[in-house]
């Protein structure tokens, strides 16, 4: 099985790869939204899921893949009163078929990122 680092333009230099395609998969780092695409940093849970959204079809595109692609979605919140909020974002971003996932209300390493999400997507070669 091959394994290929996924990098995208301007992304920070961390410890840890945007996304990593092993064989047919993709597997990308739990992360938030808080930054935007200008380097502000944003507040509240739609903003911050729209811009997390907005990151994962960024790496995803970069690995010739996309949000369709996405099998399951693993997801914590740091206040479980942002289910709903977040949801309705959501779900436009994925109005059909949805993606697999688990949703955990947790406490998050950082106290300006209320949501983290990291993803799976099953794209295979020469799609």
């Amino acid at each position: 099985m091959s394994k290929e680092i996924i990098t995208v333009p301007h992304a920070p230099k961390l410890p840890f790869s945007p996304a990593i395609k092993a064989g047919d998969y993709i597997f990308v780092l739990g992360q938030g939204g808080f930054i935007d695409d200008k380097g502000n940093e944003v507040k509240g849970i739609e903003v911050q899921t729209r811009q997390w959204l907005k990151n994962i079809k960024r790496v995803l595109e970069a690995a010739s893949s996309s949000l369709n692609d996405v099998a399951k979605i693993t997801l914590f919140l740091g206040n479980i009163d942002d289910y709903a909020r977040m949801n309705e974002v959501y779900r436009s971003y994925f109005p059909k078929d949805y993606p697999a996932r688990s949703t955990a209300g947790t406490g998050l390493v950082m106290p300006n990122m209320p949501i983290e999400m990291e993803c799976i997507a099953y794209c295979p070669s020469g799609q």
